[in-house]
């Protein structure tokens, strides 16, 4: 992770896009991206989306983790650090025994 967080603070730097990367703007930019990846579905079945779009949906989807890169470092923190965090959170909400085969939100257990 460190390595691509050097490699996009390097593209941002050399076209002076700092600037621009405050946490607001980079939170619209994650949402703004989520829906051009959801564009790639409208309409269709998710097979047909991903047979039709799968290099848009590969962009779109990197598009989304580099703005939440770049919004994690700008907020200074470890994005997976945060990720590995959430897991843990996420396994005590949703214990294998009551979760398994379910799409119920934890709060319907």
């Amino acid at each position: 992770m460190k390595t691509i967080l050097q490699r996009l603070i390097s593209f941002r730097d050399n076209r002076n896009w700092k600037q621009f990367h405050n946490p607001k703007d980079l939170a619209i930019s994650i949402n703004i991206e989520a829906s051009e990846l959801l564009e790639n579905f409208q309409w269709k079945t998710s097979d047909e989306a991903i047979k039709e779009n799968i290099e848009n949906i590969k962009d779109e989807v990197a598009d989304v983790v580099i703005y939440a890169i770049l919004l994690s470092n700008e907020l200074g923190f470890d994005l997976e650090e945060a990720i590995y965090q959430k897991i843990e959170k996420n396994e005590h909400k949703y214990p294998i025994e009551k979760a398994y085969g379910s799409n119920k939100k934890y709060s319907e257990f």
